[in-house]
């Protein structure tokens, strides 16, 4: 049995993790708070413009404009976005899987699969694997407008060059504080939206030019996209690690308990020891 300094010890270890995950706990979830009312705030946008770029694909010729051109696809990308840091239950395990398990499905059904990473545990996840990334960025945490931008930018420009054919994003959709799901969606081409059987496709007027407007558009709406999915992410990440630093919580409570009841038995244990030395010391003098 170990020692009662050793249970000591132990005990004053236990509670001092507490003391960091409750704290962690508590920072998590002021942050989620503010990721939540972003993803909130900019969901209404990015589906509008999902859902007029939808309906602007379907009734626009692809050849106007290159991101609504749909190729065979032989070389597509594959982006992943995690985090940077741990401590956050499963949540950049389940992207990574998530991502793995598109790489061996579709391994024989592509010539190439680029691989891109956003987060540095994705990042260190493949160069450990010895995998090749056509981009590598790291997750700043507070995600802004102009990062989605940079990112997208990128990728936008190896699909107009014909570098790659198709882009897919792997990232976890915000669902509440406790639930979040993982999902792999395709960036480009921009998909049209399929007509209701009673609607009618029309032609819109463009103005200054369809050229113009697409030009400006639809480069908006894959940054807009991209913004979206970093947001979701993000308000997922605090969300896992409030959860896990609030069950690393619960457990150290639960093993303080266990360790104050193995300290007090050991201590009666030697308490018990100490009086039957005594009582047969007194006995023996007898």
């Amino acid at each position: 049995m170990a020692s009662l300094r050793d249970i000591r010890k132990r005990i004053g270890s236990v509670k001092s993790t507490q003391q960091i995950t409750k704290a962690m706990k508590m920072v998590a979830a002021s942050k989620l708070k503010k990721a939540q009312d972003n993803v909130v705030a900019a969901r209404p946008y990015a589906g509008k413009m999902s859902e007029v770029l939808a309906s602007l694909a379907l009734r626009t010729d692809p050849k106007k404009h290159p991101l609504l051109q749909r190729r065979e696809e032989r070389n597509v990308e594959l982006l992943v976005i995690t985090s940077d840091r741990g401590l956050c239950g499963a949540f950049n395990t389940g992207v990574i899987k998530a991502a793995d398990q598109f790489l061996a499905e579709n391994h024989d059904r592509y010539e190439n699969i680029y691989l891109s990473v956003f987060g540095r545990k994705a990042r260190d996840y493949y160069r450990r694997r010895n995998r090749e990334f056509k981009s590598a960025y790291l997750n700043p945490g507070e995600i802004l407008f102009s990062d989605a931008e940079r990112v997208a930018g990128e990728i936008i420009d190896r699909y107009v060059e014909k570098a790659t054919d198709a882009v897919y994003i792997a990232y976890t959709r915000f669902r509440s504080a406790i639930s979040h799901e993982v999902e792999i969606k395709r960036l480009l081409p921009v998909e049209p939206q399929e007509l209701k059987p009673d609607e009618v496709a029309v032609e819109y007027i463009y103005e200054p030019s369809e050229d113009a407007l697409l030009a400006d558009i639809l480069p908006r709406y894959i940054y807009t996209e991209l913004f979206s999915m970093m947001l979701e992410s993000i308000a997922s990440e605090h969300g896992a690690r409030m959860t896990a630093m609030d069950s690393a919580t619960s457990n150290a409570v639960e093993m303080v308990g266990k360790l104050t009841l193995l300290y007090n038995r050991a201590r009666q244990a030697a308490i018990t020891t100490e009086l039957m030395e005594i009582v047969s010391g007194a006995e023996a003098l007898n």
